[in-house]
């Protein structure tokens, strides 16, 4: 008899690959219209290149939101923010979109995916 598996049995990598995957196929998230043309922070040059690295950017989201709890736009800035090159200057830390992670949020909250805490 196979054991249940939970969230933190599963590859990180494996999961957000399905969850995304699922996403896509159920239909209930919607792209936002500008998903190709929209950086993802201030450190970066270009857009993804991948079509579908708004769906991965949910599933991971929700991923965190499961297993950490509390996260906001802010911290989620912080998590999928990274070094910024400044050219011949040095690198300093730049966060990423907050549109995109509050835009997400959102979604997965009319979703019924996470709920919105009690104390904000």
């Amino acid at each position: 008899m196979a054991t249940a598996k939970n969230v933190k049995d599963v590859s990180p990598h494996e999961f957000v690959k399905a969850y995304a995957a699922h996403l896509k196929r159920s239909g209930k998230m919607e792209l936002p219209e500008w998903t190709d043309i929209v950086k993802t922070g201030v450190l970066k040059e270009l857009a993804p290149y991948d079509p579908d690295w708004y769906y991965i950017r949910a599933a991971s989201m929700a991923r965190k939101v499961y297993l950490r709890g509390g996260l906001g736009v802010g911290a989620f800035q912080r998590i999928y923010g990274g070094s910024k090159r400044n050219g011949s200057r040095p690198p300093h830390f730049g966060k990423s979109s907050g549109a995109i992670a509050r835009n997400i949020l959102q979604q997965l909250q009319t979703m019924n995916i996470i709920e919105l805490d009690s104390r904000g």
